[in-house]
């Protein structure tokens, strides 16, 4: 399955599942900081439809700041449209991306996307139901390829990763992390809350990594 394949499914999947999602759960705060799971939806929403020019525009007003104008473009979006709307509108663009979302290399895509998905389910206490291929493409891109959205390629340096659940590892030198795919994808990401669901004498470098500025900066 092609990149951009995988992407489409995995997206689907997520709606299908983000669908049963209560109003209260919607309001309820993610694991990406300051962010609502209504704010995280309408997050993915954007990235699937702004344009360049939109962008710059909003980054103007905010003194040139991505993040500022990421999180005020997600505000808006989620003030102006309710969950169940946001879910109609992201249905439609998954097959029909515009903007940024039609040029944006869908593997990179794909983790921030899965990531956002762990950042609502886990919040949430939910248990994830994210395909293994899915979650190895992650894991296989964000130890190799920097994202701009996902600090997991800097996090990730100088470590050996293990995944306990599937047929995943990288690294061959340095101190050891292992866990669940979904909680070493989630932590990689700069969201600390799973790290104590991660083992090995690696834990607590990958832990002094992870700052509540790049939790922020990662979406």
């Amino acid at each position: 399955m092609s990149a951009r394949d995988l992407l489409r499914v995995s997206d689907l999947r997520f709606n299908a599942m983000a669908a049963t999602l209560s109003r209260d759960e919607w309001a309820s705060p993610s694991l990406c900081d300051a962010w609502s799971n209504h704010e995280v939806l309408a997050h993915l929403v954007i990235g699937y439809r702004t344009g360049v020019g939109v962008l710059t525009t909003e980054m103007v007003r905010h003194g040139g700041s991505f993040d500022r104008a990421n999180t005020a473009l997600a505000r808006a979006l989620a003030r102006s449209r309710g969950a169940g709307e946001l879910l109609d509108d992201f249905a439609v663009l998954v097959t029909r991306p515009r903007g940024l979302g039609r040029v944006f290399p869908p593997r990179l895509l794909l983790g921030d996307h899965i990531t956002h998905e762990l950042d609502i389910l886990f919040a949430l206490d939910r248990r994830p139901a994210i395909p293994p291929d899915a979650v190895i493409a992650v894991l296989d891109t964000q130890v190799a390829v920097p994202n701009p959205f996902v600090p997991a390629f800097r996090n990730s340096r100088g470590l050996r990763l293990r995944a306990t659940d599937v047929d995943w590892a990288h690294g061959e030198r340095g101190p050891v992390v292992e866990g669940r795919a979904v909680d070493l994808v989630s932590v990689l990401g700069s969201r600390p809350l799973r790290l104590a669901h991660l083992n090995g004498d690696g834990v607590a470098l990958l832990a002094s990594r992870i700052s509540p500025r790049q939790t922020r900066r990662a979406g």
